[in-house]
């Protein structure tokens, strides 16, 4: 594994408990033209992200995954159920929600004609952040991701892995306390995707809480604590990947997917 785990985290402000996100029985149902085209996209799922932890949810295109980070982000209202962000109540207390997290989502989301720092400076802008802070924030995410010179050039210049890079380091330049990254490498080639990891790994030093999808078996190897998997709507399995393996005596992700589900998790691309 790429890191190191910890015991202990700090609070970040609005988190009264060990929790950062509590998810009870959360559900959302899309209603089609007739009964056969509704979609159950959550289906009563249920857990809990512990403060600074790093928190995979693992499954195939089209599991859920991104309902459920689109709902706990607030772009989204459940069907049923509830769910808590930093202590708050996600449907009471949106605006004090929205102040701990951040978003990278898993379309990359930048203007094409402004350069990769003009980029950054104005979705810092709107975090009302000084130019002191932008400034300071914004060179050293751009030297650890490698686009420092790349931040010169217009984004629309850009290859898929470096816009997924960009939109990282704008979820990150307002410091947020709760980090949701949405499929974050997905179009990187082996080694930037390589680099990606190595760089979100090392985010676990901050005491931050990440929470990202992924249907890489080798990524929710690599960087998460805990992972839950996610299939058709339904958690089908929790745990660290070390105890999702000795659970189902299997040597990876893939071969527990497998044996709960009966089918690979590349088998629902």
């Amino acid at each position: 594994m790429l890191k190191s785990k910890k015991n202990e985290t700090k609070s970040p402000a609005g988190i009264t408990n060990s929790n950062s996100i509590e998810v009870k029985d959360l559900k959302k149902h899309f209603i089609g033209k007739n009964r056969f085209n509704d979609v159950k996209a959550v289906d009563g799922i249920s857990f809990n992200v512990k403060k600074g932890e790093t928190f995979g949810l693992l499954g195939p295109n089209g599991a859920g995954k991104t309902t459920i980070i689109n709902i706990l982000a607030g772009l989204l209202k459940p069907t049923e159920g509830t769910a808590k962000v930093g202590g708050y109540g996600l449907m009471k207390n949106l605006n004090e929600v929205k102040e701990l997290i951040s978003v990278c989502p898993q379309e990359a989301a930048m203007y094409p004609f402004l350069t990769g720092r003009e980029n950054i400076e104005f979705f810092a802008n709107m975090h009302l952040m000084s130019k002191e802070d932008i400034n300071e924030r914004a060179k050293k995410l751009l030297d650890l991701l490698g686009l420092f010179e790349a931040s010169r050039r217009k984004t629309k210049e850009y290859s898929g892995g470096m816009k997924r890079q960009l939109n990282l380091i704008i979820a990150l330049i307002n410091e947020p306390n709760i980090l949701f990254l949405d499929e974050p490498t997905v179009g990187m080639d082996p080694r930037v995707r390589r680099k990606t990891w190595e760089f979100i790994s090392s985010l676990d030093n901050q005491d931050r809480t990440i929470i990202l999808t992924t249907h890489y078996i080798e990524e929710a190897e690599a960087l998460c604590d805990r992972v839950a998997i996610i299939d058709f709507g339904k958690l089908v399995g929790l745990g660290s990947p070390k105890e999702l393996m000795e659970k189902h005596d299997s040597k990876n992700l893939e071969d527990v997917f497998l044996k709960i589900t009966g089918r690979k998790i590349l088998e629902g691309i």
